[in-house]
């Protein structure tokens, strides 16, 4: 576990199953039409019960770049903040990914949420480099944390090794605030 301040709030880095955190909010990669799918999708299908999409598909649709929060339903998280990022190679992928992180940030201090976690944004199916996810979660937390926020804590979760690495070198570096 690595761990450091950023405006006098918690960053912490650590390996794990987002969907079995203890925590008040998650972020998950979703999908335009809002079908919670299979990976981590079946994992809050499953434990979260059927609650999540059915707000989900009350929302309806979701474009790439916004963020909407919905109930955790049955599990232990209380909150999924939902992202659609960049997916594949899209044009301005970077910038894609900043306003889904971005957005989900807003929506947790909108609802007073103290504590989220994230995990790469894309990295898998989607092919956004872990590199590229790894500085824009921090350079985007870092400034966020470094503002008027409700947070007092962000989880970066590395379910594997071909996460943590990148996830690890990033957050050794530190963050510039001029990037952020």
């Amino acid at each position: 576990m690595e761990e450091r301040k950023i405006g006098g709030r918690v960053v912490r880095l650590i390996r794990g199953d987002i969907t079995d955190l203890e925590v008040e909010a998650f972020v998950f990669d979703i999908t335009a039409d809002l079908k919670l799918g299979s990976g981590y999708g079946g994992a809050i299908a499953q434990r979260g019960g059927p609650a999540v999409q059915k707000e989900l598909d009350a929302a309806g649709h979701l474009p790439v770049g916004e963020a909407l929060i919905t109930t955790a339903g049955n599990m232990k998280a209380s909150f999924i903040v939902h992202v659609n990022g960049p997916k594949f190679h899209e044009p301005d992928t970077e910038g894609k990914l900043r306003r889904a992180v971005s957005n989900a940030l807003a929506l947790a201090k909108e609802k007073g949420i103290r504590e989220i976690a994230f995990p790469p944004i894309g990295t898998g199916l989607y092919q956004v480099p872990l590199d590229l996810c790894a500085r824009v979660l921090m350079e985007e937390i870092s400034g966020h944390l470094a503002g008027d926020t409700t947070l007092e804590r962000v989880l970066l979760v590395a379910l594997d090794s071909r996460e943590w690495a990148p996830l690890v070198a990033q957050f050794s570096k530190g963050v510039s605030h001029a990037a952020a």
